[in-house]
C-alpha cells in the first residue's frame, strides 16, 4: 500500500513529450508530475502541471475518445478553445469532450508560473488530432502511440 505524500514530491522531467522534432519544442517549458502513474492508475490519468511564462501545455489538439478535464491552481492561462481564447483563474476548470474535434491547448502569456491539475480517461483506441500542425497520433490496442504526418508517413 502506497502512503500519502505530496504531490510536488513526484519526479517530473521538464519538457518531457512524445512529439517528434520538430514539435518537441514547443513544450519544453511544461514540467509535468504524473500523479496517477505513480499511483498505478490505468483507467485515469492525473497531472499536476506548471507552465513556465510563454510556454504551452501542448499542441492544439481534440481526442477522438479520451474526455479531459483541467483546474487551474495557479496563475492565468489563456486557454484556446477552436478559434476562441478565454483567460482563466485560479479555481477555474474546464471539460473537453471527446469526439467534437474542438481543438485546445493552454498558452502561459503571463509573467508568473501557470499550475493546473489535468484530468484524463484512458480510453483504448483514441486518435488525437493536430488542426495547426502536420502530425497525427494514433493508439494501439495495447495503449502505444504512433505518430505520423497527417498523411501517414513517419516521423
Amino acid at each position: 500500500m502506497q502512503l500519502p505524500i505530496s504531490a510536488k514530491s513526484i519526479p517530473a522531467l521538464m519538457g518531457k513529450t512524445i512529439y517528434p522534432k520538430p514539435y518537441a519544442s514547443v513544450v519544453e517549458g511544461r514540467l509535468k508530475r504524473k500523479l496517477g502513474e505513480f499511483f498505478g492508475l490505468t483507467n485515469v490519468g492525473v497531472n499536476l502541471t506548471h507552465l513556465s511564462p510563454g510556454s504551452v501545455s501542448a499542441l492544439a489538439h481534440s481526442h477522438s475518445k479520451q474526455d479531459e478535464f483541467i483546474f487551474v491552481l495557479e496563475g492565468t492561462p489563456t486557454l484556446v478553445l477552436g478559434k476562441e481564447e478565454f483567460t482563466l483563474n485560479p479555481g477555474d476548470c474546464y471539460g473537453f469532450k471527446a469526439g467534437t474535434g474542438i481543438a485546445h491547448q493552454l498558452i502561459n502569456r503571463s509573467e508568473e508560473n501557470v499550475i493546473y491539475l489535468e484530468i484524463g480517461d484512458r480510453t483504448k483506441g483514441d486518435e488525437v488530432e493536430y488542426p495547426n500542425d502536420d502530425l497525427k497520433a494514433t493508439q494501439s490496442p495495447n495503449g502505444a502511440w504512433t505518430l505520423t504526418h497527417k498523411d501517414g508517413r513517419p516521423y
